[in-house]
């Protein structure tokens, strides 16, 4: 399988990447048990199918060892020379708290020597409540590891645009920021995109399919009780759903996308993932991958065949003006994670 060239994007001037990044959340434990042999095998197969690029954490269970010993195999196997081919993209997310400079270098040591790596491709950093402004005091000092040459850029995960606006005046250069964004949570479209279009920050986005919701399984299927809903994301994007509108509309949205699906010779995960991979500002829809357990490469790959015309998203809004406005339920993107919580995720 080869992908086509509309499937790649210069996300920096150093670094191009996969518009669809392999989620690794779903190495973390909350969605099956993971064999560490059979995942790495299927990190082959992933990139030598396009599929190069990867989303992973400090705290997604053995994320960061697997990339590691998916790099050791591949420069073992490939040459040392092509592991440029691979794209590795971590956060780090903290408890809050003082964040001097050995607290900050010593968490990226751990990475580092987790990965395997002498630089960290991309750290996205996530902090839980802005009432602590120290989140400036870690910025300050990762953007120094960024020039030392221990980090090559330096991103955000889940922060508004209100404290993204804050870190941009400090100075702190940014090239991304991961947020959730589907046909159901729409909220980047409020303020989000247009201020990273202006600053030229690409968004990197999850939570594009609802966890598998955004499938063929559930059009018309009754809606499930939470012990049916067997991973994490499951749980969290049901409880989404609740918040936007419902099941009974989140049908109609699926009985659309279906037609639309039918008509591309595509799929409804297809239609979800190529709808928020055409909105300003994005660069890539983040897509988790159970490695060993489940693939979806050649259902991936099909999303770059498609293209949506005026009459596709014509089919879709009338739907999505029924919802519910998240942007005033739950607040700006990264919003849900903070205190008070106006949704639970989990």
């Amino acid at each position: 399988m080869t992908l086509p060239a509309a499937s790649r994007f210069q996300f920096t001037p150093d670094l191009n990447i996969c518009r669809v990044l392999n989620g690794m959340w779903q190495v973390s434990g909350a969605h099956g048990r993971i064999d560490p042999e059979r995942a790495i095998d299927a990190m082959f197969q992933y990139h030598d199918a396009g599929f190069t690029t990867w989303d992973l954490a400090d705290h997604y269970g053995p994320a960061e060892d697997l990339v590691g010993r998916f790099r050791e195999r591949f420069a073992v196997q490939r040459g040392s020379e092509k592991l440029g081919e691979i794209q590795a993209f971590t956060k780090w997310v903290p408890p809050a708290g003082p964040m001097s400079r050995q607290t900050v270098e010593g968490a990226i040591a751990v990475s580092l020597r987790r990965m395997r790596v002498e630089c960290l491709d991309l750290l996205q950093f996530h902090w839980w409540d802005y009432r602590d402004t120290r989140y400036l005091d870690a910025l300050k000092h990762l953007a120094n590891l960024r020039q030392e040459g221990r980090i090559r850029h330096l991103a955000l995960t889940n922060f508004d645009t209100e404290r993204l606006g804050i870190i941009i005046d400090a100075g702190i250069p940014i090239v991304s920021n991961q947020v959730q964004y589907s046909l159901v949570d729409r909220r980047p479209e409020a303020k989000m995109a247009a201020f990273c279009h202006e600053h030229g920050i690409a968004l990197l986005t999850y939570g594009t399919l609802l966890g598998g919701l955004f499938s063929e399984k559930y059009l018309g299927s009754a809606e499930p009780g939470r012990g049916e809903l067997t991973t994490a994301s499951l749980q969290k994007y049901k409880n989404m759903i609740d918040a936007w509108g419902g099941w009974p509309l989140f049908q109609e949205l699926l009985g659309v996308l279906k037609s639309i699906a039918d008509k591309h010779g595509a799929s409804i995960a297809n239609i979800g993932t190529r709808y928020v991979l055409d909105r300003p500002a994005v660069a890539g829809v983040i897509i988790g991958a159970r490695l060993g357990i489940a693939e979806h490469i050649a259902g991936n790959a099909r999303t770059f065949d498609i293209a949506l015309d005026a009459d596709d998203v014509a089919a879709i809004e009338p739907v999505l003006a029924r919802s519910h406005d998240l942007m005033q339920l739950i607040g700006d993107c990264g919003d849900e994670y903070r205190e008070p919580k106006t949704i639970e995720l989990n």
